[in-house]
């Protein structure tokens, strides 16, 4: 299938991890994702337990969020099906700013992440309040 990007942003949440799964209950039940299974005709399934017990999907990933199972520290070294934040360091790096906004994102939405991995940015607005978190990632092979 090959590897594609993926991205979404949403309102401000203090807690990551809180933001990072409301997103992915989001993304289950509006069904933004790639499952295989829909184009043999099958049934989507009720819940993220019997998507993954999908063969294609543990193959093929669903090229969404949801093939990020947690967040690492933003020190640690990336494994696979993993997200983790940018730093300051890095935003200054990525955006030459350490408080990002919106209009800071590249038009394609597109910023650099291995395959298998996911990254979030804390977007600010013009007053430089946090105001948005930023998710994208790379999937497939």
């Amino acid at each position: 299938m090959g590897a594609s990007a993926w991205n979404y942003c949403v309102p401000y949440e203090p807690d990551l991890h809180r933001a990072f799964e409301s997103l992915r209950r989001k993304v289950f039940k509006e069904r933004g994702y790639l499952w295989a299974g829909a184009y043999r005709g099958r049934r989507w399934p009720k819940s993220e337990r019997a998507l993954w017990r999908d063969e294609s999907t543990q193959e093929e990933g669903t090229h969404s969020i949801l093939d990020i199972s947690r967040i690492i520290g933003p020190d640690a070294e990336p494994a696979s099906h993993t997200l983790k934040p940018v730093t300051e360091e890095e935003a200054l790096r990525l955006f030459s700013t350490r408080r990002p906004t919106r209009s800071d994102l590249p038009e394609t939405g597109t910023l650099p992440c291995e395959r298998w991995h996911g990254r979030a940015v804390v977007l600010f607005d013009a007053e430089g309040a946090p105001n948005e978190i930023y998710f994208w990632g790379v999937s497939g092979d």
